[in-house]
């Protein structure tokens, strides 16, 4: 005699066929399970999203805003001057740059009145200096003295310049400023390129 267990099939499903005819009742119909709705044209579709430019969006929002920045640098400034205190300081400067003009010129005739100050004349302040800080102007013979540093700042200022008074300006004004800006830009890079350049060892002949 086998040791080994014998197993017997039992078709459940007829035994649940009887029970149903001993009982009298019919089975239940099921309804078949409802088909999700699809989601309207202005929902998100369903399924992976990109979790990198949400992380980009939140990171951009918590960014402090230039307008706070100007904010801050508001309520560290004293207050501003009136109209009235700045029509009278005005006032007091020309009478004050009048009567030097005047004292200047008792002791040079020949000094005629001196133009008035425009627009070209800043920007020609700010090539001026750019290039002497870039070693323009060395006396021959003497080595140049260079301040590189001082004249990206001064080109950087002429930048920011073009940049708040873009669109105010008059078609000449504009031209020569953006020409100013280029030959500034070229001689800065000019000289970089001959900071950055290894030295050459002479040739011995």
């Amino acid at each position: 005699m086998s040791d080994t267990p014998k197993f017997e099939v039992i078709d459940r499903r007829k035994m649940k066929a009887e029970e149903e005819k001993v009982s009298g009742t019919a089975p239940a119909q099921t309804t078949p399970p409802e088909k999700p709705a699809a989601p309207a044209p202005s929902e998100p579709a369903p399924g992976p999203r990109l979790v990198v430019n949400e992380a980009k969006q939140e990171a951009k929002a918590q960014e402090p805003a230039p307008a706070a920045d100007d904010q801050q640098m508001a309520e560290e400034l004293p207050p501003a001057p009136t109209a009235e205190e700045s029509s009278q300081q005005k006032a007091a400067y020309d009478a004050s740059a009048q009567r030097l003009e005047d004292l200047i010129r008792a002791q040079n005739p020949a000094v005629g009145a001196q133009p008035p100050v425009g627009f070209e004349h800043l920007v020609q302040q700010f090539y001026l200096s750019a290039m002497l800080q870039m070693g323009a102007g060395t006396q021959e013979g003497q080595r140049p003295r260079v301040d590189i540093m001082g004249a990206r700042a001064t080109i950087d200022l002429l930048g920011v310049l073009a940049a708040k008074t873009k669109g105010n300006l008059s078609e000449a004004e504009d031209r020569m400023l953006q020409s100013v800006l280029f030959e500034l830009r070229m001689a800065f890079l000019e000289l970089t390129s001959m900071v950055g350049a290894p030295s050459v060892p002479p040739v011995k002949s």
